[in-house]
């Protein structure tokens, strides 16, 4: 039997949820709650679109224009972003990541950065799902097995699912007081800004409010918390069911982005929320970076859960 385009496939189920993982990209292919979809999903034997479900490493979003200087070395990553002129989502969201455990309702994917050509390091990625009563959780750890410091972050790439309909259609939760602001079109970071700026308001979700045509494509940050120190956005249907995404304080920051595509068939068709663990192009500004050491490891954990 051929291996599908996404790679081996691995069923996760426990407490009514049912999580599709594919291999390449340690992707979260579906995930369900009784049968109803909380991710936009894609098929096995299909090339994952827009790095839905995707792990996103050793960086989350994008380095500008590929460059950055790291230990004084300037260094030119492949541009994978050819629209903006950008590296995009770091290197592993295309690696075929192999099992290390495999449970009914646990699975541990391992894969290895090796050293190239913009990225002169080898960090071995885990990453390891678990669904129980609160949801699927998913850990990232990162491990530099080179010799020499790396520098690194992480996110997720979900595009989350309230119900029917599309993301027009759902309400969104979004506690975060301040905002990256971005050049248009190229999206290069500029500067933080309070969200309750009059310009700003049209992206203040703060108290929960319907999306509608809002157009988002943003990084966030000053995020209210629980006393735990957990952070959670929440995208619901009218009648209050939907999912929320839950992280710790590991990740200072969450991308959101409302999917927009010319293609009318999967425009706006889920609400992208990327916890991260450095905001886009962290590689150049330095804010919130990683610099893993020889042995030296970090780790980040986030939660999907369904709202009923």
């Amino acid at each position: 039997m051929r291996t599908p385009l996404s790679g081996t496939q691995f069923v996760l189920a426990a407490h009514g949820y049912t999580a599709s993982i594919a291999s390449i990209g340690a992707s979260i292919r579906s995930l369900q709650y009784h049968g109803r979809n909380l991710i936009v999903p894609f098929e096995a034997n299909q090339v994952r679109p827009f790095f839905r479900g995707a792990i996103l490493a050793p960086w989350p979003n994008r380095v500008v224009d590929g460059r950055y200087t790291f230990g004084g070395v300037e260094q030119q990553l492949s541009i994978t972003e050819p629209s903006r002129g950008h590296a995009l989502h770091g290197l592993v969201s295309w690696l075929n990541f192999e099992a290390v455990k495999q449970a009914s309702n646990r699975l541990i994917l391992s894969a290895t950065i090796e050293a190239q050509p913009g990225y002169p390091h080898k960090v071995t990625v885990e990453i390891e799902f678990a669904l129980d009563v609160t949801g699927l959780q998913t850990t990232v750890t990162a491990l530099n097995v080179g010799p020499n410091a790396a520098p690194f972050g992480a996110a997720p790439h979900p595009y989350l699912v309230a119900g029917e309909g599309r993301v027009n259609d759902w309400m969104l939760e979004l506690p975060a007081h301040r905002i990256l602001t971005v050049t248009p079109g190229r999206l290069i970071p500029l500067r933080l800004r309070d969200i309750n700026s009059g310009d700003l308001a049209a992206l203040d979700f703060r108290r929960p409010r319907a999306i509608d045509d809002t157009l988002i494509d943003q990084a966030f940050t000053g995020i209210d918390r629980d006393k735990e120190g957990t952070a959670t956005v929440r995208v619901t249907t009218n009648a209050g069911s939907g999912v929320a995404l839950s992280w710790g304080s590991e990740c200072p920051w969450v991308q959101v982005h409302t999917a927009d595509q010319s293609e009318r068939s999967i425009d706006r068709i889920g609400l992208a929320v990327e916890p991260m663990t450095c905001p886009p192009d962290a590689f150049n500004s330095g804010v919130n970076l990683q610099v893993l050491e020889p042995a030296g490891s970090t780790r980040a954990s986030w939660t999907i859960r369904a709202i009923d």
